[in-house]
């Protein structure tokens, strides 16, 4: 493993664990950790400002219902 790809996937953890602490803060009792799973997972690999953006949409989307 190279260093700079260990250093991409912590990032990446770190992003993903953020994410979902907002989508916690923000659903409260509605947030449903599988949902968020396959949100994350869904569309593979995606730039962090894209994952941000997905996960923003699904937590207002999540609002309306």
């Amino acid at each position: 493993m190279f260093p700079s790809q260990a250093t991409a996937y912590k990032i990446g953890m770190i992003k993903i664990l953020e994410l979902r602490e907002l989508a916690k803060r923000q659903l409260g009792a509605t947030f449903d950790l599988r949902q968020y799973h396959d949100l994350v997972l869904k569309h593979g690999a995606v730039l962090l400002n894209i994952l941000k953006e997905n996960v923003r949409a699904w937590i207002a989307k999540k609002k309306t219902e």
